[in-house]
C-alpha cells in the first residue's frame, strides 16, 4: 500500500513554495505532483519518498495536511493502458475518484495513483488480473 500528501492552502502565489522548501529542508524527495485550485483554495497532492516525515514536517509548519492510503498500480505506457484498469474498475463497480499518473525512465511503463472508496477490494480485483501494486518502497526506488 502506498500514500499519498494532500495539502490545503490558499490559492496565492508562494504557496507551492512554502510546501517545496519545507519538504527541501526535511529531505522528502517528491516523486509526483498534482495541484488543482479552486478560487481561493487549492489542494497540492504528493507522493513521496518519505510520507510520514513529509506529514510531520508539514504539520509542525502549521501547514493543514492528510495522509491518505492510495493504490499505485504499475502498467503499461500504451495504448490501452489506461483502459484495461478502467474497465476493470468499471466492471467491478468500483468507483476511482481521484487519479494522475507518471511515466516510469524506462518509458515502457506507467504508474497509476488512484484513490478509490473500496481500497482493499480494488487491490484484490487488480492482483487478480495479474496487475503490480507497489508499495511506499517500491515507488520511491523506481
Amino acid at each position: 500500500m502506498a500514500h499519498q500528501i494532500s495539502v490545503f492552502v490558499e490559492n496565492k502565489p508562494g504557496r507551492i513554495e512554502r510546501v517545496t522548501e519545507i519538504l527541501m529542508k526535511a529531505d522528502v524527495n517528491i516523486r509526483a505532483i498534482t495541484v488543482m485550485g479552486t478560487f481561493e483554495y487549492g489542494v497540492i497532492k504528493l507522493l513521496v519518498d518519505k510520507p510520514e516525515a513529509a506529514y510531520e514536517a508539514l504539520k509542525s509548519q502549521g501547514v493543514t495536511a492528510y495522509k491518505r492510503e492510495i493504490i499505485a498500480v504499475l502498467m503499461d505506457d500504451r495504448p490501452g493502458g489506461l483502459h484495461r484498469i478502467a474497465k476493470i474498475f468499471g466492471q467491478k463497480k468500483i468507483n476511482i475518484e481521484d487519479a494522475y499518473g507518471f511515466v516510469i525512465e524506462d518509458k515502457k511503463r506507467a504508474v497509476l495513483v488512484v484513490d478509490v472508496g473500496k481500497i482493499q477490494e480494488a487491490e484484490k480485483v487488480l492482483k487478480e488480473e495479474g496487475l503490480t501494486i507497489l508499495s511506499d518502497e517500491e515507488i520511491y526506488s523506481l
